[in-house]
């Protein structure tokens, strides 16, 4: 099963693209864990990507599109994969179309969550992460014991870069430019399921399923 997620920043692409992963067995690849993993180590790719995810901005085509080759052609997603955040505008889909091409695949079916700006904000902006063991919160729906500090190891919790409220919405109106297209475009082809990813995490993962099988 080769899987596309789309869906604006808050959706929750990663959160049940680890669910898709668990029930059908293919793994999760995601741009935003590699461009995170790249910049925590300082590569040339990832000092090259931080000034921009730090303003909400898109990477480059070329680096992007030369970050998932390498990952596709890893050997666990050789017969599938969810792909989450990537393509993120039309002539990223259509490398995407290029690379699979070669390989004599073609995407299965693409999914978009949809969410509105509102609770976008109010999901990201809310957002922490502990900073010695990497452990998720939020302010509202998952907090801590105690204001700031991680229930599992005792260390600082940190908001990031992007998830404060003036780049979240620089992000959202990137995505309904660029990436929003996409719906369209996929939809032409056949392969678009619309998700409404709001309400219980349970309820939203049975309709992503659903939306699979």
């Amino acid at each position: 099963m080769m899987v596309v997620l789309l869906g604006p920043p808050g959706a929750g692409k990663g959160t049940h693209a680890d669910a898709i992963r668990s029930g059908f067995g293919v793994p999760h690849v995601s741009t935003g864990d590699m461009l995170r993993a790249a910049i925590e180590a300082g590569t040339p790719s990832g000092r090259k990507a931080k000034e921009l995810v730090e303003r909400g901005e898109l990477v480059p085509d070329d680096l992007m599109a030369e970050m998932v080759r390498d990952r596709l052609s890893d050997k666990d997603a050789s017969t599938g994969f969810i792909l989450d955040g990537y393509p993120r505008n039309l002539d990223q889909a259509r490398d995407l179309d290029g690379m699979l091409a070669t390989r004599g695949a073609a995407l299965d079916r693409v999914l978009s969550l949809v969410v509105d700006d509102e609770e976008i904000v109010r999901r990201l902006s809310g957002r922490r992460t502990c900073e010695e063991c990497g452990a998720p919160y939020h302010v509202v729906s998952a907090p801590p014991k105690i204001a700031g500090t991680c229930d599992r190891c005792g260390g600082p919790l940190a908001q990031r870069a992007d998830d404060r409220p003036d780049v979240i919405e620089h992000r959202i109106a990137v995505y309904r430019a660029q990436t929003e297209p996409l719906v369209a475009f996929y939809r032409e082809r056949g392969l678009l399921a619309e998700v409404d990813a709001t309400g219980s995490l349970g309820a939203v993962r049975q309709r992503v399923v659903g939306a699979l099988r």
